[in-house]
This record gives C-alpha cells, sequence and structure tokens, in this order.
C-alpha cells in the first residue's frame, strides 16, 4: 500500500520506487518505470523518483551482460523511458558500455536528455556478488542539482565503503541518492542501517537509500528502502517485501532535512524468513511461468512448512500434495498428511510405493544376494517418490518443490534423485531448528499444521522405527556446529573451545566435506543465511582435507 500524497507541494519531493524487476525483460522493467515516473508525477506530485540499481536489466543478470544483443535492448529502454516520461527527474541504474569499459551505471534523465551518469566506484566481489566479472570500476563522484539541491548519486556497495560519500560531499553535494540491489538475509535490515550510518557521518548529508524488491534464483531483495536523516536516525522504513512508491518531502534551508514519512518496523526474525521464501518461491514460480506446484506429503515438519509456504505464495488452488507410503509409514503420518491438506485447502493424493518397490527389490533379487540390507534400501524408497512426483509434474507441467532444509543438505542426510528430486527447493538454506519455529510462526496466523507433526521426532520412515538421531546428532547441536563451521568458519578448535564434543564434531565436519557432490546436484532453493550452498559457498569436491 503506497502512502497518500501531500497535495500542497513541498520544497524538494522525490519518490522512492522499491519495485520488483524482471531479469533480462529490459523493455518491460522500462514500462514499468515509466509507469512509476508518471504516476509519482501526476498523483504524487514527485520533484524526482529514483530507482534500484540495475533497473533496465533487474539484478544480478549475469552472463547476460557478455551478450551484445542485451546492451541494444538497454539503449532502447533509455530511449523509450527519454521519450515518454517529462516533468520528473528520473534516476535510473542499468549498464553502460563507455570507452573504458563496461559500468554498473546510474543517470539522471530530464526532460528527455540524460544530465549526468555515475559509475560505481565499489564492485562487490564476494558471498554471492560477481561484479569484478563483468564491470569497470568508476572514479569520480556525480553531483546533480535536483531543484536547487546538490545531490550525489551512489550505487548499492559504494556505501559499505570509505570515500564515495565525503567524495560527493567534497563535490558539493548536500543529499545522497544511493539506488541499490541488497539480497535479503537474517539480520541484514540492521546490517545496512550500521553502515548507512558510518557513510552518514562521514559525509553529514541525508541518505535516500532505494532497494530492489523481489525474487531472482536463489535471492530475494526484501525492499525496506530507508531514509536517513543527517544524525543518521531513520526518518521513512519502506514495507519489507513489496512493491511501493515513497514520496520522501524535504525542507530545504541552510540544511536539507528529511521530514517523518511512512515508517514500517523491522520484522521479528521468523516473520522476515518466511515473507522471504514465500516471495522467492512465488517469483520463481510466477517468472518461469509455471502452473502450480506439487510437493511430496509425508506427515512431517518439512513437507508441511514447505505445503504452508506454496499456498502463501501462488493460493491453495494451485498447490498438489501427494503422500507416497511405503511399508514403514506410520498411520499417524498419513493422518497427519491429511489433516494439513484439508487444513490448507489444497489437493491431496496417496500413491502407495510399496508395488514399485517391491518391482525393485524383485529385479535386483540376484544382484543384491547375500549383501546386507542397508541404506541402498532406503535410497530405493526416496527414489520411488522421485520418480512419482516427477512424472506428475511432466503431466500436469507442475514443478515439484524439494522439502529438504539446511541441516539435511549440509550433512548428505538426503538421495540423490530421490528427494533432493525437484525443481526448487524453498527451505535448502533453513536449519532444522529454524524450520520449527517457522512453523510456528504459520500456525500463529492460522493453525494448519497439527500438533502432532512438531511433538513426534522427526523420522524419514525408511526403515522400522527409524528416527533421525539415529543418524545425525540432536537438531540444537547439529545446528550450532554447523552455523560455526559453515557461516563462520570457525576450526575444529574453535567449535571444540565453545563447549561441543571433539568427536561429534568432527563427524559434523566431515559430513558436511564428504557430501559436496551431493549439494551440487540439488535443486536452488531461496537464500535466507548469510552463507547458503552454491553461489554463496564454493567448495571444491575433489579436495584432501
Amino acid at each position: 500500500m503506497n502512502p497518500p500524497a501531500n497535495t500542497e507541494h513541498p520544497q524538494l519531493r522525490i519518490v522512492m520506487a522499491q519495485l520488483n524487476m524482471r531479469v533480462g525483460d529490459v523493455a518491460g522493467n522500462a514500462a514499468h518505470v515509466i509507469a512509476a515516473a508518471c504516476r509519482a508525477r501526476d498523483e504524487l506530485y514527485a520533484d524526482a523518483i529514483v530507482f534500484p540499481e540495475l533497473t533496465l536489466t533487474g539484478y544480478p543478470p549475469e552472463d547476460l551482460l557478455l551478450r551484445s544483443e542485451l546492451h541494444k535492448r538497454v539503449l532502447r529502454g533509455l530511449e523509450e523511458i527519454k521519450r515518454n516520461v517529462s516533468g520528473i527527474d528520473v534516476i535510473v541504474g542499468y549498464p553502460s558500455q563507455e570507452l573504458s569499459g563496461l559500468h554498473n551505471s546510474a543517470s539522471l534523465i530530464r526532460d528527455g536528455k540524460i544530465v549526468a551518469t555515475y559509475h560505481k566506484q565499489h564492485l562487490p566481489n564476494y558471498s554471492v556478488f560477481d561484479e569484478k566479472r563483468y564491470f569497470q570500476s568508476g572514479s569520480k563522484p556525480c553531483v546533480v542539482t535536483i531543484k536547487g539541491v546538490p545531490a550525489g548519486i551512489t550505487i548499492c556497495e559504494d556505501m559499505w565503503h570509505p570515500g564515495p560519500m565525503g567524495q560527493a560531499f567534497d563535490a558539493g553535494a548536500r543529499l545522497m541518492l544511493n539506488l541499490n540491489a541488497s539480497p535479503f538475509h537474517i539480520s541484514k535490515g540492521q546490517e545496512r542501517e550500521e553502515v548507512l550510518r558510518q557513510r552518514i557521518g562521514e559525509g553529514r548529508m541525508p541518505v535516500i537509500y532505494v532497494n530492489l524488491v523481489g525474487g531472482q534464483d536463489e535471492l530475494v531483495f526484501d525492499g525496506e528502502s530507508l531514509v536517513l536523516d543527517a544524525d543518521g536516525g531513520v526518518v521513512m522504513r519502506g514495507a519489507p517485501f513489496a512493491e511501493g512508491l515513497y514520496p520522501v518531502d524535504f525542507r530545504v534551508d541552510e540544511k536539507v532535512t528529511p521530514l517523518p514519512g511512512v515508517h514500517h518496523a523491522p520484522l521479528p526474525v521468523e516473520e522476515s524468513v518466511y515473507k522471504a521464501l514465500v516471495l522467492g518461491v512465488r517469483d520463481y514460480i510466477e517468472k518461469n511461468g509455471f502452473r502450480g506446484v506439487v510437493i511430496g506429503s509425508s506427515g512431517g515438519i518439512d513437507s508441511a512448512l514447505t505445503l504452508a509456504i506454496a499456498v502463501d505464495a501462488i493460493g491453495a488452488a494451485r498447490v498438489e500434495a501427494v503422500m507416497m507410503p511405503s511399508r514403514y509409514t506410520a498411520q499417524m503420518s498419513l493422518d497427519d498428511a491429511q489433516a494439513l491438506s484439508e487444513a490448507l485447502g489444497i489437493e491431496h493424493h496417496v500413491i502407495s510405493i510399496e508395488p514399485v518397490f517391491q518391482s525393485f527389490l524383485d529385479s535386483l533379487r540376484e544382484e543384491f544376494a547375500g549383501a546386507p540390507v542397508d541404506t541402498t534400501e532406503e535410497n530405493i524408497q526416496a527414489r520411488c517418490r522421485g520418480v512419482i512426483l516427477m512424472a506428475i509434474s511432466n503431466k500436469k507441467r507442475k514443478i515439484v518443490l524439494t522439502t529438504g532444509n539446511k541441516s539435511e543438505m549440509a550433512v548428505g542426510y538426503a538421495t540423490l534423485y530421490g528427494d533432493m528430486a525437484g525443481g526448487f527447493a524453498p527451505i535448502k538454506d533453513v536449519p532444522k531448528t529454524l524450520v520449527y519455529r517457522l512453523a510456528e510462526y504459520r500456525n500463529s496466523k492460522a493453525a494448519v499444521i497439527p500438533r502432532r507433526i512438531f511433538e513426534r521426532p522427526p523420522s524419514a520412515e525408511l526403515a522400522p522405527d527409524q528416527k533421525d538421531e539415529d543418524s545425525l546428532p540432536p537438531y540444537p547441536i547439529l545446528d550450532t556446529i554447523l552455523t560455526m563451521y559453515i557461516e563462520q568458519d570457525k576450526s575444529l578448535q574453535d567449535i571444540v573451545a565453545a563447549g561441543f564434543d571433539e568427536a561429534t564434531a568432527q563427524r559434523v565436519m566431515a559430513m558436511v566435506n564428504r557430501n559436496e557432490y551431493k549439494r551440487r546436484q540439488a535443486p536452488p532453493g531461496v537464500r535466507v543465511t548469510r552463507r547458503a550452498f552454491g553461489r554463496d559457498r564454493r567448495y571444491p569436491i575433489t579436495v584432501f582435507y
């Protein structure tokens, strides 16, 4: 919901355009820019509008940037904006080809002309970012005058380093406009505010921080665009995980002072992560054109949470649950899966894997003769389920959402071509202990997950009386060790010094190390922690530890 505009024109009004752009859809993104700019001018009475980083291409465009056709489309998009928008200054991000190379740039467009262009100076090349693969760094400040106010332009990472803010201040800027594509992870909003306050201490001027919103493959951009005054106080904060146009009014005298406006409070951890997962799933499905989703429902907490996320993302009518019992499936699992589907209002089917499983055992009888029953037979069951789900996916044009969590992915407690088979993995970066907290959060909104699912010991139900803790340390211990090893790069000595049993820590670390080959074959999923598997954590498969 956008805030109402004050019809009395202030001394200066700039609109923050917190929008969801589509990577590669330059024409569509340009149309989005034109519509937002015209609304900001005609309905919100703005003098200027600021868009997110790489507005025209979406973020991150990755190797699309290596294709000449993309840059031709960017030029056409810029021409469309120049031709269709007047009477308001437009600050838009895009990749620009210069004699010095390709730059991550932002330009001010005024009445059909590009008045000024800024080239991003600090190119992130860590975590999920690869900007040095594509872009050349800029070196100069860019200060433009908007209704008599000198404003600097910077882009995202520039505000995480000393230099560009003070450089713009020295060039005469008294207001900073910062275009961003800053992805979400837990506590990211707090980090941003702290960094912006550091820069304000350097530049002594207010900051308008405009952030992208939406899901792009593994990444989710949470919005939460900000306005901070010259003392570092938060004057405005946009809504998390939603589009919006936010007018920012300024009093201009000897100083440029932002006036208080809409202020969405930061979300608790569980709510922010849940909303990130919903947005990531929704945009992956909608932007890729899938009709709906099919999910294997086990009667356990992981599939329950995944089903709830899917329903909240795309609606119950497009979600199908399939319960696939075997000889080891408890009746309570069947009952709880049915009750969950009824509470969510989704299509529910039961397809036994027993005939298929027995057929595999019969076919392999001679091959397995004399060998004891082990995890091989467990994995065959999981692969029977994977084949069934993928068959439904093919026939009904629905994407399979897998249900594995980060704890399982970390230690390889998952079956290749079985429960790992699918197109997208919503909770692959959610530790098991957080899965329970997210499920409790969802039930606080409407109690859809049966209580017994929370209370029963987690089990893969692939062997008699099986429990996860037969193969793994208790999840509170496992998740803490995993966080220290994966996200914080702690050594064995560090983990033991923190109070954990050395043998347990060694075992967990070894499981993480030897299961990299599995994770390379897992579907993408939403990133919510500081370091997710995939593009965020890149370890060799073949390595001597």
